[in-house]
């Protein structure tokens, strides 16, 4: 079971990879980054990606099909429960920006972010792949 260094090396291997990071949705912060950001900082990277991640993992719309235990009165998901969304996909005409959700044994707010290149990517595959480390990753 990998922690998160060897995920985001693991991650690196895929076929156009730019650069990666493991990001409390919650706070914004990087728990771990490797490669490139798209704007140089890494940090702020963060905080903008968990501000897409939280959006999507809080809107009633994604949360349809759950049992009530995972959604509040007002039909928000209940922190603490595994977000309703998996992931979020972000296309730009140059890169792919895959936002991967973590369920972990806490609070489950924390997210694996791949930048990825559009000519030498491949998006279905790392999609599977981000899938496969999500499950695997161990956050201590």
């Amino acid at each position: 079971m990998p922690g998160i260094d060897e995920c985001l090396l693991d991650v690196m291997r895929l076929p156009g990879a730019r650069g990666a990071a493991v990001v409390d949705w919650t706070s914004g912060l990087a728990l771990g980054t490797i490669g490139d950001s798209p704007h140089g900082d890494h940090e702020a990277t963060a905080a903008e990606t968990a501000e897409v991640a939280r959006m999507a993992a809080e809107q009633p719309a994604f949360a349809t099909g759950l049992p009530e235990a995972s959604t509040d009165r007002d039909n928000k998901a209940v922190t603490g429960t595994p977000p309703p969304v998996e992931d979020v996909i972000v296309t730009t005409r140059a890169d792919y920006h895959i936002l991967r959700f973590v369920e972990t044994d806490f609070d489950s707010s924390v997210f694996l972010h791949l930048w990825l290149d559009r000519t030498e990517g491949n998006l279905a595959l790392a999609r599977i792949r981000l899938g496969e480390m999500a499950e695997r990753l161990v956050l201590a």
